[in-house]
């Protein structure tokens, strides 16, 4: 493959105080995965949530293929997310507890070609903590700037 599609979704990390992360495939349409293949996604209120012991990915924006014709795909579907048994009960027994939310962090093709979402388990940052957030990165900027 000549370029690799990776995009990240940067509000999730200034938003929640992400504690565990984990790399879940994705079912897709054919579709779907051509317009990921052009960086044409959006994490707009995209959220994880657990159905029939399941993940599913709710509100991810997938822009149809122009080129699909009448198998076009609908552009936030929920789509089911792959993970192994263990990890998705380790999760949902996190969930359980007040205050976690499952967010998407990046969506990636790998090597194979398949789509790959890269999920974080996160706490809700509270007023402060984003302050705190702006400030450390701010000051991180300036090393930089001193630094060259």
């Amino acid at each position: 493959m000549a370029h690799e599609v990776f995009i990240k979704n940067k509000p999730a990390t200034f938003e929640y105080a992400i504690e565990d992360k984990l790399t879940a495939g994705i079912v897709l349409t054919g579709s779907e995965i051509k317009s990921i293949r052009l960086s044409k996604v959006s994490f707009n209120d995209a959220y994880c949530f657990f159905y029939l012991g399941e993940m599913w990915i709710k509100s991810l924006y997938i822009a149809e293929y122009v080129n699909a014709g009448y198998a076009g795909h609908d552009p936030v579907r929920e789509r089911k997310l792959l993970l192994n048994k263990r990890e998705l009960r380790k999760w949902q027994q996190k969930m359980k507890e007040k205050g976690y939310t499952i967010v998407p962090l990046a969506l990636y093709v790998n090597e194979k070609g398949y789509a790959k979402l890269e999920i974080g388990l996160g706490k809700g940052k509270k007023l402060h903590d984003k302050r705190e957030s702006i400030k450390s990165r701010d000051a991180e900027r300036e090393l930089q700037r001193y630094n060259r």
